[in-house]
């Protein structure tokens, strides 16, 4: 049985999202994930209750409830039959609570989204995990999600430029896409949306599964070459208040320094960082 751990100390940047549609690749695939919501909203629990009898079973444990009838033990234990647990965590964890929040996990992953406030927090995030959960950087357990990223623009080559400092793997690029609010107000994730309306966020998903797995899945190779930028072409479900930016919009110079203090920063080939983060997910498998 697999521990991955969801965790970032920030509200905001993506856990339960990250962890529902993770269960949701897994029973679509035949396992029978289990996940253990710690966070008091209590939002991975009240997605598996949308779930219908006809979808793929995955079993929520309400980890943030207290009953005093039962042991906590009891509370928190994990069907034999599970072959994952993972784990949603919740906001304004305090460093302390790190080494026992990670014990037993084979995998921590940590989302960022694209802000100067939450790189700061990945930061520290990162910092804690390494010196008070005592986790270090060989043992492979780490993996740093770029989430809700918009492609071409200043905070998300700032961030990817960051990402690269930590010494951590970028296990993960996920755009910002209304298909991610759609599957949760249905109880689905995106792998079990119909492939030509999600194909495109699917895929992101190549890289991560790699890296837990230490095999790729071919279902989530690129099956084509990413449709020419329009908000109706890119495979994702239109929504209310407007869609992802069009790709060939031209960008407008920034001021100096505003993606980062002092300095601006370069243009990032998004094409480029992807491979990147294939060639991370699969160098860290093979160290």
């Amino acid at each position: 049985m697999q521990r991955i751990v969801v965790l970032n100390p920030k509200g905001g940047s993506g856990k339960t999202t990250i962890a529902i549609n993770l269960a949701s690749y897994l029973a679509a695939r035949g396992q029978r994930p289990v996940l253990m919501d710690f966070d008091p909203q209590g939002s991975s629990v009240r997605w598996v209750k949308k779930r219908q009898p006809a979808q793929a079973p995955i079993q929520a444990i309400a980890a943030f409830e207290k009953d005093s009838r039962t042991t906590r033990a009891f509370q928190l234990r994990i069907p034999d039959d599970a072959t994952h647990v993972i784990v949603d965590t919740p906001a304004a964890i305090e460093p302390r609570q790190l080494p026992d929040m990670t014990r037993d996990a084979h995998k921590i992953l940590v989302p960022v989204l694209p802000s100067d406030i939450d790189i700061h927090t990945c930061s520290r995030c990162i910092g804690d995990l390494l010196l008070v959960a005592k986790i270090r950087r060989e043992e492979n357990r780490i993996g740093v999600i770029a989430n809700r990223v918009r492609r071409n623009t200043l905070m998300y080559q700032a961030l990817i430029r960051f990402l690269h400092t930590l010494g951590i793997p970028i296990v993960a690029i996920i755009r910002d896409s209304q298909n991610y609010v759609r599957a949760a107000e249905l109880g689905i994730g995106v792998h079990e949306m119909k492939s030509y309306v999600a194909q495109q966020d699917v895929e992101q998903w190549g890289p991560l599964v790699t890296w837990l797995t230490g095999a790729p899945d071919s279902t989530l190779s690129p099956r084509s070459a990413p449709p020419a930028a329009t908000g109706e072409s890119s495979g994702e479900v239109p929504a209310e208040g407007g869609t992802e930016p069009a790709d060939a919009a031209p960008q407008r110079p920034a001021p100096e320094g505003a993606a980062q203090p002092g300095a601006a920063v370069p243009p990032v080939d998004e094409a480029v960082a992807v491979e990147e983060v294939s060639a991370h997910a699969v160098a860290a498998q093979a160290g």
